[in-house]
């Protein structure tokens, strides 16, 4: 391999890495009822191939920048989600990926993850 490749290589290891944390640092900076529905929406969503490293780093920034306008904005997290958080997730993901095997179980977890967040203030910023 030559050190172009290698350079290549290592940038896109890393790039996605550093992106992935930078990512993970918004979440944690949102309140905890939408900190709650994104890591419940990453944890369905993690069962999904995306297409490269990029796409799928960048379907978190994504998710990020949704769920932190809706928390500015003080925007219930059913109205971000809707009645059937697994259809929102799957419709979220169609533009990141070819899709993947999602269990049923995951489908309830994603659910009732909801419908924790929802319940730990109504879905709406204190």
């Amino acid at each position: 391999m030559s050190d172009t490749e290698k350079g290549g290589f290592i940038s896109r290891v890393i790039g996605p890495k550093r992106r992935w944390r930078a990512y993970r640092a918004r979440v944690k900076q949102l309140p905890e009822n939408y900190r709650t529905a994104v890591d419940a929406i990453e944890h369905y969503l993690m069962h999904f191939v995306p297409t490269d490293g990029d796409s799928a780093v960048s379907e978190f920034e994504d998710l990020a920048d949704l769920f932190e306008r809706a928390a500015a904005d003080g925007t219930p997290i059913r109205e971000i989600v809707g009645d059937d958080p697994v259809e929102f997730v799957e419709a979220f993901a169609q533009n990141y990926t070819q899709g993947g095997y999602v269990p049923n179980r995951e489908r309830e977890r994603l659910i009732s993850a909801i419908d924790r967040a929802e319940g730990e203030d109504g879905g709406t910023r204190s």
